[in-house]
């Protein structure tokens, strides 16, 4: 796998977690911050998924 098949990080570098334990900015959990380095493609596009799910509750 090269760097450009590699999924990219959702960080936006505004990094405070909030009350459930998720990042204000990129809409990540703690674990899954730290994670993600050794999260596999298929595991990171999992987690891009629930980060899209909680960015609509947070508008809501």
């Amino acid at each position: 796998m090269t760097a450009e098949d590699t999924v990219r990080s959702p960080c936006v570098s505004i990094c405070a977690l909030d009350e459930r334990d998720v990042c204000i900015g990129c809409q990540r959990t703690g674990d899954e911050i730290l994670r993600w380095t050794s999260m596999t493609n298929c595991e990171r596009k999992a987690v891009l998924v629930k980060v899209v799910e909680r960015e609509q509750e947070v508008s809501l």
